[in-house]
């Protein structure tokens, strides 16, 4: 997902990009360069030494940054730990790889870059005689060869004596809220660049600072840990000795919140009620507060708090914008840490998240531990033999391992525990209801569905199938409570994008087998999608973040289902509404016949037709149709693309697509080539993922090979600049981790994949329990499986030449979901040059 809204300020102001090493021993050494007794925290980090989570922190705009953040938690955590470059909002991410002062360590809940920021909270080190907190005052100065980022911890070195205010331009304030106050906005820009040829690395600075704070940073789902070390490299006493200091922001301008410091606890604690998406959706949830504990390792000698720059010395409560509280610390305090828990309950519920996840007496290499146990239950689970051997800035197996990483954080579980056995009754705040609940179950949010139904929920059935039916149960209680699946749900709902590919993911989780949710209640949500328009459909655009509208789901159904378009002249995005339309239909299909509704599968994949509405056969293009039938231009009706890729935004029926083209399968491998050739296919943005993967459905699976290579060559490095395009929530790295398996699920409502190009000589998969049973591991066949991936040569292959499953071959270019997850042994036969297996397409 990339914004259509012109940017009124990008905040850059940097020239660099640092081409970050793999955590090796040279990466300790550097990590620990000036201080000869850090401790070292990378023990047994196994896979995870080729995690770089600074990939996707560098971006000359918004729409070609990954919109990553350097972040520790766990997967799926509620809450990420980044460092603070910069002040977050809609087109900006807390963290950019080009700035130089950081100024805090954030608990951020912003998913993705063009969607807002909720509920956070900041904590900053000082070690100046006057406390700053304002974040222009706060900013440290750090060098890049001095942080180490990894899934687990994240450490820096910070310049105690930094001088002068720093950044104020990159500020919420000084953007305005950035281009989409409330995210409401419109207005199009479409910069893209690819990720290789921009990278630089940062000039060498020799010596140390004179007075330096290393911070160590590590989190639960739920509570982050700070290791704070105050280290005076001169030992030499001063006549006044200053006193180390952490500082909390609350809360900024125009957001009133609250905060209340406990001496006899070592706490702060307090509220904010920020969401930048506030413009966004019909839910307006006006309790809406993100809720933190701080408990400190050290007393305080003194406190106060602060409003803007106004400091209230021994104050121990209030409330206001550009809130924020301080705690002082004796001038000889040499170590300070501190675990801060968040909550969307309760202050009370945030003190029992620190009370469950880190009580006291658990240390800070316990959180590590944690964290790094956590990563290594999921990640360790593969290995990687046969790499193309390339330098390090495009190591395939960091880019892989990132990938995957980066798709495991999302959606996130917003649940909250009672107990600390992790077996009792969860809590959790809805936005839709504007209250807290009670369950046994898990609730996840941040969803932005238009984006990850392409492949990142296949992912999840994959390497995360124990948490797939929570997911699905997830969606339905968002359905009961709005009467509406979700269509991008940032706490409520936002109507980002178009379509209801919920639809999708619930008929994605059917066809892998995953059950273990409402299979009723899914199909009474995904008719009302297909057979119910939007409140005020013929009176409203629908444009892209318009304020303040009902739930759009499929706005401009309407004329959809009256002659099969939707109108150009009515709706805003027409012509890509019409083609997800009936993607939707297709997938709403797989949930009638699940449910035994065998008239209205096959009425809706009837309907799944109406792609053909809107063929242009004299110009062999898609294009937006007028109410009476007229064309309309053909820029118009579009939806992060143009003509070229929605010709092809057909996931559903490849072969019924080429029948529209002139000369069939050839026709549409010639437009195919011309939209490679001649430089249209635009992989930073999700509708052209599937793309290549036609090639091989049409019977040229040669072709497809070679298209795959080149975009995962051109669009993904291993830097900070590693991704093309926005990340959106795990898509990004979906693509890639498919591809280098070499399978993709071009239609993800059903459960075919398509074969592309293995990039690896062999990957072993320990598949955890649950994967072939739809995630319920008591049943026959559901324990951990292991598979393993063999394509010999691949790393100078790039031609499939044979394919076999338990050494049973496959001629056509297709592999089940039920095959994968069931085999021990999937074998490709590669070959330099192209071969004619598969030429049958996916007949």
């Amino acid at each position: 997902m990339h914004s259509m809204i012109s940017l009124l300020t990008l905040g850059f102001h940097a020239q660099h990009i640092l081409a970050f090493p793999r955590l090796t021993g040279e990466t300790e050494k550097a990590a620990s360069s000036q201080n000869n007794n850090a401790p070292n925290y990378h023990a047994n980090a196994g896979v995870l030494q080729y995690v770089n989570p600074k990939i996707g922190t560098y971006g000359i705009s918004p729409n070609d940054n990954g919109g990553m953040i350097p972040s520790v938690s766990v997967p799926f955590g509620m809450t990420r730990w980044t460092p603070q470059t910069r002040e977050n909002y809609i087109s900006q991410v807390p963290y950019h790889d080009a700035d130089t002062f950081i100024h805090g360590f954030q608990a951020t809940h912003q998913p993705a870059i063009w969607m807002g920021e909720l509920g956070q909270v900041v904590l900053t080190p000082g070690w100046t005689q006057e406390v700053k907190p304002l974040f222009e005052q706060r900013g440290l100065a750090f060098r890049k060869e001095d942080e180490v980022s990894t899934p687990y911890v994240y450490e820096v070195i910070l310049d105690a004596d930094t001088q002068g205010e720093h950044d104020w331009d990159l500020t919420e304030e000084a953007a305005g809220e950035g281009p989409v106050p409330g995210g409401a906005g419109s207005a199009p820009d479409d910069v893209r660049n690819g990720a290789n040829g921009r990278i630089r690395k940062r000039d060498s600075v020799v010596g140390n600072y004179t007075r330096q704070i290393h911070v160590a940073m590590s989190a639960y789902a739920h509570t982050g840990h700070l290791r704070f070390v105050f280290d005076d490299t001169t030992n030499c006493q001063t006549e006044e000795p200053t006193q180390p200091y952490v500082s909390i922001q609350v809360t900024r301008q125009n957001w009133t919140g609250q905060v209340h410091i406990d001496p006899q606890r070592n706490e702060i604690s307090g509220s904010n009620p920020q969401r930048q998406d506030y413009r966004l959706g019909p839910d307006k949830p006006a309790s809406f507060r993100g809720y933190f504990v701080s408990r400190f390792s050290e007393p305080f000698v003194s406190y106060g708090t602060s409003l803007g720059a106004n400091l209230s010395e021994g104050a121990t409560s209030a409330s206001g914008e550009l809130l924020g509280a301080y705690v002082k610390f004796r001038s000889n305090t040499r170590r300070v840490e501190v675990k801060t828990a968040v909550s969307f309950v309760s202050i009370e519920q945030a003190r029992r998240n620190l009370d469950i996840e880190s009580p006291d007496g658990a240390t800070f290499e316990d959180a590590i531990e944690n964290a790094k146990s956590a990563w290594l239950e999921k990640l360790g689970r593969v290995t990687i033999e046969g790499v193309n051997s390339t330098d390090e800035q495009h190591d395939p197996r960091t880019i892989w391992y990132t990938g995957l990483f980066h798709a495991l954080q999302y959606p996130s579980d917003f649940s909250e525990p009672t107990s600390s056995d992790g077996k009792g009754a969860r809590t959790f705040y809805s936005g839709y209801t504007d209250s807290v609940h009670e369950s046994n179950d898990s609730y996840y949010q941040s969803w932005s569905i238009w984006d990850t139904y392409r492949a990142e929920h296949s992912l999840l059935t994959l390497f995360a199938p124990e948490r797939v039916n929570s997911m699905m149960r997830s969606l339905l209680q968002i359905f009961d409570w709005s009467g509406r699946l979700p269509m991008w749900a940032n706490m409520v709902e936002t109507n980002i994008m178009i379509a209801t590919n919920a639809d999708a993911v619930l008929a994605n989780a059917i066809s892998r087998g995953f059950r273990s949710f409402d299979l009723q209640k899914a199909w009474a949500a995904v008719r009302k999608d297909a057979y119910e328009p939007p409140e005020n459909d013929t009176q409203l655009l629908y444009y892209d973040r318009e304020p303040d509208t009902p739930y759009e789901v499929r706005a401009g159904l309407t004329s959809y289902m009256d002659h099969g378009w939707v109108d150009n002249d009515r709706w805003s995005e027409s012509a890509s509404r019409t083609l997800d339309y009936a993607f939707n239909d297709a997938a709403c299909a797989v949930v009638a016949r699940a449910v035994g509704e065998e008239a209205e599968a096959t009425a809706l994949e009837n309907r799944a037709k109406n792609y053909a509405k809107i063929w242009d056969a004299e110009t062999q293009f898609m294009r937006a149709r007028n109410e009476n039938g007229t064309w309309a231009n053909e820029t118009w009706g579009w939806t992060e693309g143009d003509k070229w890729v929605y010709t092809f935004d057909v996931l559903h029926d490849a072969e019924g697509l080429a029948d529209l083209f002139t000369g069939g399968r050839q026709g549409m491998k010639a437009k195919l080539d011309e939209h490679f050739d001649d430089g249209h296919n635009m992989h930073s943005n999700e509708p052209s993922h599937h793309v290549p993967y036609l090639y091989s459905l049409i019977g040229y699976p040669s072709a497809a090979a070679e298209r795959i290579r080149d975009i995962a060559w051109d669009n993904y490095n291993a830097t900070s600049a590693g991704l093309s395009g926005n990340e959106d929530l795990g898509q990004m790295s979906a693509w890639y981790v498919f591809s280098a398996l070499g399978f993709y699920p071009v239609n993800p409502a059903g459960d075919e994949y398509v074969v592309g190009s293995p990039f690896f000589e062999r990957v072993t998969l320990r598949l955890p329990a649950g994967v072939a049973t739809g995630g319920e591991l008591g049943y026959t066949g559901g324990k951990e499986k292991t598979l393993v991936i063999e394509a010999p040569g691949a790393t100078s292959k790039p031609y499939v030449k044979g394919l076999s499953v338990d050494g049973k071959p496959i001629s056509r270019p297709v592999l089940r979901h039920g095959e994968i997850v069931r085999a021990s042994l999937i074998r490709f036969e590669m070959s330099e040059t192209p071969t004619g297996w598969g030429e049958d397409g996916e007949l």
